[in-house]
């Protein structure tokens, strides 16, 4: 019998609050996360020749990966999350082969061309040495065949295992209507040159099942995280039932910008947390041409509607959408997005490539495979992620609220955005913009400190003195973003061991003067000026 939502709800809040101690929520928010896409990051041999049709396999492996940890480790980053990791459909197909591993075929057996069970376990061995979460990406809503685009499918369902039957999926429809959720969570995603067929997760038999795998799976290779790929198009109750069974925590990819739409799955108990495409949207548009006041309307009413957006994964790339640079490749404003997303509220989440400034337009092109960089650490993004990383990561040493405490704005206005991340002692105070490397120059007063006090701008390390109110003078220019923390904090971090003055940037079209007045008042019309509070 269909389990109510109530009960779903009930049930899942029980056993979200009962998460491993090794891998709750609380956990996961203190850690930034990597995404790889294995196929694509790195090979077992080390081979970087740039060879790739990347819309076919290229030899990315997990030894790869467990070979190239350094890479990820050295950007900070505490976290890594592989794609998919059973077996997948084999053919090539009129869109290409399952080089991403989202296509299952057999559920209860490795992908070979990603390696060997013995492969898979010793990086997870190397990445719990290293203090590294491990996060899966899972698919529960289809299993897949080839498909020669004459409709319906003739889906061979004894090939998949361990759903051998037809009876195991919902009838062929397309989902043709994106608003009505009885059509996408029970009709069949995008039909052409594969069929995925629909499993039916409404059926007791296809949940058990499901909650027994996941278990099974996260018990045999020490997973400690899941990221649960198209779960907007599974039916409601089946959600908080397959995270009970795993035990661990999981990000439920829910593909919406309303916030009505994606907070529900907290509020309901669905799910524990969410890639957060609430923010993805504006804060696109706000680099290209838009407002980041958008931006800062958006998180407000995100923490109205949503239980708990510290933790959303925070993101800015990821594998379906189009690369940041694709639309603006501009090196300021993809460091201003940059570290929005590692240090906003939230799981900060960054997707391979992203610290190199790849350029890729939709799949299959935004999928480049890492090795075609050289894994350059001495490239501007990856430089700027590992102090980012490196600052974050400090500041939740120093405090242990750092992770539960949201964000304070200071300043918002079409041009700026700027956060306190953080109690008093180890806050992080920081300002993003969208002028673009061709900004002027110009100075910003803003405030989160306590009179005197002495704070440096980690990305340059510039020091400025806090006024009697405790607000710093920021020397803006070239559209750079700004980071500031107390002087007294960076003791055995390796950051800013050396530090000057800071003072005025040399203009290039003109100064201008910006204080906290005017962006104050701005922000106070277009009504959320309670966020100042």
């Amino acid at each position: 019998m269909r389990t109510s939502l109530i009960g779903a709800a009930a049930a899942a809040a029980l056993a979200f609050a009962g998460l491993g101690s090794a891998a709750d929520a609380e956990k996961w928010k203190s850690r930034s996360i990597y995404q790889v896409m294995v196929d694509r990051f790195a090979r077992t041999d080390g081979s970087t020749t740039d060879n790739c049709d990347v819309s076919r396999f290229c030899g990315g492996t997990w030894k790869g990966l467990m070979n190239h940890l350094d890479y990820i480790q050295d950007m900070g980053f505490t976290a890594v999350q592989i794609s998919p990791i059973v077996k997948n459909l084999e053919e090539h197909t009129a869109v290409g082969e399952a080089y991403h591993g989202y296509w299952s075929v057999d559920n209860y057996a490795l992908n070979p061309r990603f390696g060997t069970e013995k492969d898979l376990k010793a990086l997870i061995t190397e990445m719990h040495k290293r203090d590294m979460l491990l996060m899966v990406d899972v698919v529960v809503n289809n299993m897949v065949q080839a498909f020669d685009n004459v409709i319906p499918p003739k889906v061979d369902y004894s090939k998949f295992n361990p759903f051998d039957d037809k009876k195991y999926f919902h009838p062929y429809c397309n989902v043709t209507q994106w608003e009505n959720s009885t059509d996408y969570q029970k009709c069949w995603l995008y039909p052409y040159g594969v069929a995925l067929a629909d499993l039916n997760t409404e059926s007791p038999a296809v949940v058990n099942e499901l909650g027994s795998w996941i278990k099974g799976l996260v018990s045999n290779y020490s997973i400690d995280g899941l990221r649960i790929d198209a779960a907007k198009h599974v039916n409601d109750e089946f959600l908080p039932k397959f995270v009970a069974a795993s035990g661990i925590f999981a990000l439920g990819e829910v593909l919406t910008g309303e916030p009505e739409d994606m907070c529900r799955y907290q509020t309901r108990g669905l799910l524990p947390g969410m890639p957060n495409y609430l923010e993805y949207y504006p804060l696109n548009e706000a680099f290209n041409g838009g407002s980041l006041l958008d931006v800062a309307d958006l998180r407000n009413k995100a923490a109205t509607s949503c239980n708990d957006t510290t933790v959303l994964g925070s993101f800015i790339e990821n594998h379906d959408m189009p690369r940041f640079a694709n639309r603006n490749d501009d090196l300021a404003l993809a460091a201003n997005a940059m570290t929005y997303i590692l240090l906003n509220d939230g799981i900060p989440t960054v997707y391979q490539g992203q610290e190199q400034h790849f350029k890729g337009n939709s799949t299959p092109f935004n999928r480049e495979p890492v090795w075609g960089a050289g894994y350059n650490k001495t490239a501007p993004l990856y430089v700027l992620t590992s102090t980012l990383n490196k600052v974050r990561n400090h500041a939740i040493k120093l405090s242990p609220n750092y992770i539960g405490k949201t964000s304070e704005t200071l300043w918002a206005d079409v041009n700026h955005l700027c956060l306190k991340k953080g109690p008093d002692g180890s806050q992080i105070v920081f300002c993003i913009n969208n002028k673009s490397s061709k900004g002027s120059s110009y100075t910003a007063s803003i405030g989160g400190f306590k009179a005197n006090d002495k704070v440096v701008d980690v990305l340059r390390c510039k020091t400025v003195t806090a006024d009697g109110t405790g607000n710093i003078t920021m020397y803006m220019g070239q559209g750079e973003p700004r980071v500031y923390v107390k002087a007294t904090t960076l003791k055995d971090t390796g950051l800013c061991t050396e530090t000057q003055e800071d003072g005025p940037i040399e203009e290039k079209s003109g100064a201008a003067a910006l204080g906290m007045t005017g962006g104050l008042l701005f922000a106070a019309i277009f009504g959320w000026g309670l966020l100042f509070a």
